[in-house]
């Protein structure tokens, strides 16, 4: 191997994207329309690997002071790969990166996994790299996923309220436009947690009309009026839910039991997995035990996402 290694710059904008598009494990949220939503926010130094003239990996990273993360302000990170990429050659851009950011100064890399539920193809090389380079693990979070393609029974109370909403004659259905939504989540966050919805109403609607195909808005109404709601990140064979939010009226009825169950029957139900997202706070050593018992009221079961530091 001949590698070359080029830090990103907007230049390579549309290589970049065609490459996450076409690799075994890039998700949408690696495109530059996503990662660059907040780009005031990080300082970027994403990597461009060639071999010779050829482009087979890209590293999603920013740096702060000494340190390399892959990538704060992304729930994914790691190294992206070509379909055809070996292991030999993943252990070689891993000591050529290595290289690349000790010269330029900085002394870590925090590196962040993508699970392989978000793999096209089989893409673990990075794993053995990491433990390669003597990487410590450092945070592990855990995450509720279902596997939609087996047959499944829900909890008695998603159950339940499943039957309450047909006979009230709830609907759901996809809405192009979040505004109403964005104003009943924010008022969830913001009574239940004190904290807002991390994209704004602009960023989560630029978002969705530059990646349609990706970010979906489903929402439970009765009459008009709207009880439930959740964002879909949606990664092809594999969906995930995003802002998830009850009306006091939704919470009385059930409406997001309702909404969940049926996305899973009936909107996904061709897809592999239906991924819930963590349940775990403070760098993942504590467990929020209600919040991941509800995800698996749902036949969530447990996957990892795991943070490795590798130091330089």
């Amino acid at each position: 191997m001949n590698i070359c290694i080029k830090k990103y710059h907007s230049d390579y904008f549309s290589e970049w994207n065609n490459f996450i598009s076409t690799s075994k494990n890039g998700v949408f949220l690696l495109d530059r329309n996503f990662m660059d939503y907040h780009a005031d926010r990080f300082v970027d130094h994403s990597l461009m690997i060639y071999d010779d003239a050829k482009l087979i990996a890209v590293f999603p990273a920013n740096e702060t002071e000494t340190t390399i993360y892959s990538h704060q302000g992304l729930t994914y990170g790691s190294l992206i790969m070509n379909p055809k990429i070996k292991t030999v050659e993943v252990l070689a851009i891993f000591e050529e990166m290595k290289t690349y950011y000790r010269e330029k100064g900085f002394q870590k890399i925090i590196y962040k996994t993508i699970p392989y539920i978000f793999h096209k193809y089989p893409a673990q090389e990075d794993l053995y790299a990491l433990f390669r380079s003597n990487a410590q693990l450092i945070r592990r979070d855990i995450s509720a996923v279902s596997l939609l393609q087996e047959k499944f029974s829900f909890s008695n109370s998603p159950s339940r309220h499943y039957k309450k909403c047909e006979k009230l004659g709830v609907e759901i259905q996809q809405n192009h436009s979040f505004r109403d939504y964005w104003d009943l989540l924010s008022g969830v966050l913001q009574n239940h947690y004190g904290v807002k919805p991390v994209h704004t109403l602009e960023e989560i609607t630029k978002l969705a009309h530059v990646l349609p195909e990706n970010i979906k808005l489903f929402e439970a109404r009765k009459e008009g009026e709207l009880l439930a709601g959740t964002v879909i990140f949606d990664f092809d064979f594999t969906v995930h839910t995003q802002y998830l939010a009850n009306s006091d009226e939704g919470r009385k009825v059930g409406a997001l039991d309702y909404l969940l169950i049926k996305l899973m029957d009936e909107e996904f139900s061709n897809r592999d997995y239906f991924s819930f997202g963590i349940s775990t706070e403070e760098q993942g050593r504590v467990l929020n035990d209600g919040l991941i018992n509800q995800k698996e009221m749902y036949t969530g079961r447990g996957i990892c996402l795991d943070f490795y530091e590798i130091i330089l």
